[in-house]
């Protein structure tokens, strides 16, 4: 019996420790990260189709430029989650571009013209100039593939093509270590819980064995 009492404390801290572990982790995982894939060409070369992301859920004041981020916007996209790269922030002044030719192009944030390595084929705009200021508490966004991109350029009547913070769901990150990490814990957990539940229904069988055994010897007598 004193067997049986240990497996079942055994069980009970096995157990529990193992479902806090599962919870906490998927908890974690929801409230913290957003997974997706890519559905279209404007990120490209970045990101392509079918890609996978990881975006992590940030406050309005850590998004910066330069920035990928996960956002919606329903009157544009349908209730898409869209993918785009953070060009201004409040108060910027965006014009497009400096430069002749479409190699030569620049982006000017606030008279700084904007070196982007990741735009496709060095294009930073391959459409009409424009110019947008930014409004506090607003983004204005862009596809590395400027010739293929519906952006914030194709809504300058709305606040100059610009989101608000409060739309963005997460900052899209090359980083996997915290999400796989979670995962790892997620699996690690539901086998304590599983290790629990053998646990404890071996000292269930343990305990009834005695009582099994005493309801024999009237049947030797």
């Amino acid at each position: 019996m004193e067997q049986a009492r240990r497996l079942v404390v055994t069980a009970w801290v096995v157990g529990v420790l193992g479902l806090v572990l599962v919870v906490s982790s998927v908890l974690w995982l929801r409230t913290g990260y957003v997974l997706s894939s890519v559905s279209g060409e404007s990120m490209r070369p970045t990101y392509d189709i079918g890609d996978r992301i990881v975006a992590e859920r940030v406050g309005a004041d850590e998004v910066e430029r330069g920035d990928l981020v996960l956002y919606t916007a329903s009157e544009r996209y349908q209730g898409a989650a869209v993918m785009q790269r953070v060009i201004g922030v409040g108060g910027d002044r965006i014009v497009c571009c400096e430069g002749r030719g479409m190699a030569q192009e620049r982006i000017t944030v606030n008279g700084r013209p904007v070196s982007e390595p990741y735009v496709k084929e060095g294009v930073a705009n391959g459409g009409p100039p424009y110019a947008a200021t930014v409004p506090e508490g607003r983004l204005f966004l862009l596809g590395d593939n400027r010739m293929n991109s519906r952006d914030s350029r194709a809504f300058a009547e709305d606040h100059d093509g610009t989101v608000p913070v409060g739309a963005v769901m997460g900052r899209v990150t090359d980083s996997y270590v915290v999400p796989g990490l979670l995962a790892a814990a997620t699996l690690f957990g539901l086998l304590l819980a599983i290790a629990g539940l053998v646990l404890g229904i071996t000292a269930r069988n343990i305990r009834r064995r005695p009582a099994a055994q005493v309801a024999l010897w009237p049947q030797h007598f």
